[in-house]
């Protein structure tokens, strides 16, 4: 009985996003006054290729009903300016969220990092670029944001309609039901765009590796979360364009691949803000010579710029925020010192390897009345998923850096 009520559900959602069912019996029907709302769905660390593993039937039938591919991650594949630029369609050199620990010298004496709320909630890190829902907010369009990096900040003075602060503590279910609360609403005043994060994936990754049992658990908790969106969705009536995206893959890594950096240039040098897939380093003053000579030399799996001097391919480099040195390991390799390795043995998952790397692919799929059903769209860069987000949401689209790629091969037309 359990299993026929789930399918049944499963139907009605079906119905729910694809144009070409009737509409549920008493449930309105889209209008200019009751819009259909887009839906945006983050599994932070959700590799392109877990699709494959067979434990996420929700995301493996909503893949088969709408557009299923996968994104490359801008550089650095990091989680807050990967998520960043999905929601302003900007490379992170040019929205300034250009790592997940960074300093600009227009805010002296401040680390911005994940872990501080105090710079997390300070426009002052955001305002180089315009998420989606700041422009949709101008356009007269409501939106709700559940914990989706920036939106605890007034980014351009504006904030979403409703929005939380993170906390990573809040359950997947819990996430899912104020998603279907903020829809439960009078459908004058249900939000046009909502934005849902979770991390669960991204956490396993991190702690066992990608190929990890732990790793397959939450990814079918994650799945069973949409599920319940799915059912919510349609229990309600709703007909939504859902985009459920990813940030960045995952790649294993190994105590024994590992580059001590403390073999490389003397801890007088300089200092690291960022350590492991990915290295900023600022040198010591009048250290300045002596840590460019130590790290800008060929090394074994290893590649170090200074600013400025960063491959084009990795559009990087420009922007005020961005380390006077970055060194990128080859993936699956981490840079560690003597100490951090004594602190914790490297092992599990890491991300923020080179974007092309396949590890590094993440997932993009889109499913309800605006999307063509059963498309696999091609590999693109994540920067194309705003103008996809604009288009569904009959906005403006802010200047950008993202193409047509999604929209052409997304989208009905």
């Amino acid at each position: 009985m359990i299993r026929f009520a789930r399918a049944a559900l499963a139907a009605l959602f079906a119905c729910s996003l694809l144009s070409a069912c009737a509409t549920r019996p008493g449930a309105p029907a889209p209008t200019a006054e009751r819009p259909t709302p887009t839906i945006l769905v983050s599994i932070d660390g959700f590799r392109a290729d877990y699709l494959d593993l067979g434990v996420t039937p929700e995301l493996s039938r909503l893949g088969r009903m709408g557009a299923q591919g996968a994104i490359r991650p801008s550089f650095p594949s990091k989680t807050f300016p990967n998520h960043y630029t999905l929601v302003t369609g900007l490379r992170p050199d040019h929205h300034g969220i250009v790592d997940n620990n960074m300093r600009d010298p227009q805010i002296p004496g401040v680390t911005f990092r994940l872990s501080d709320r105090g710079a997390v909630t300070d426009r002052r890190w955001w305002d180089d670029g315009e998420p989606i829902w700041v422009t949709a907010e101008r356009a007269g369009r409501s939106t709700a944001i559940m914990f989706w990096p920036g939106s605890e900040a007034p980014v351009h003075g504006v904030r979403p309609t409703e929005w939380r602060a993170f906390d990573q503590g809040t359950p997947a279910t819990a996430r899912v039901d104020q998603v279907l609360a903020w829809l439960d609403a009078p459908a004058e005043k249900r939000p046009r765009f909502i934005a849902l994060y979770f991390d669960a994936v991204d956490t396993a990754g991190h702690n066992y590796g990608p190929g990890s049992d732990q790793v397959k658990a939450a990814l079918r908790d994650t799945d069973a979360a949409l599920a319940r969106l799915t059912e919510g969705l349609a229990r309600a009536g709703v007909r939504a364009n859902l985009v459920v995206v990813s940030d960045h893959g995952m790649a294993e890594i190994s105590g024994a691949r590992v580059i001590r950096l403390d073999e490389v240039v003397p801890q007088e040098a300089g200092e690291t803000l960022t350590m492991g897939a990915f290295l900023t380093y600022y040198p010591a003053v009048g250290h300045e010579e002596q840590a460019r000579a130590a790290l800008l030399r060929p090394h074994d799996h290893m590649t170090c710029w200074a600013k400025g001097q960063i491959p084009a391919v990795h559009r990087y480099g420009t922007h005020r925020r961005v380390a006077p040195i970055l060194c990128l390991p080859q993936t699956g390799w981490e840079i560690a010192t003597t100490a951090s390795l004594a602190r914790r043995a490297v092992k599990g998952g890491d991300h923020g390897f080179d974007p092309a790397a396949p590890e590094m692919r993440a997932l993009f799929l889109g499913v309800g009345p605006a999307f063509k059903p059963g498309v696999r769209t091609p590999l693109t860069d994540n920067v194309d998923v705003y103008p996809l987000l604009a288009r569904l949401l009959d906005v403006q689209p802010r200047p950008n850096d993202g193409g047509q790629t999604l929209i052409e091969a997304a989208l009905v037309r």
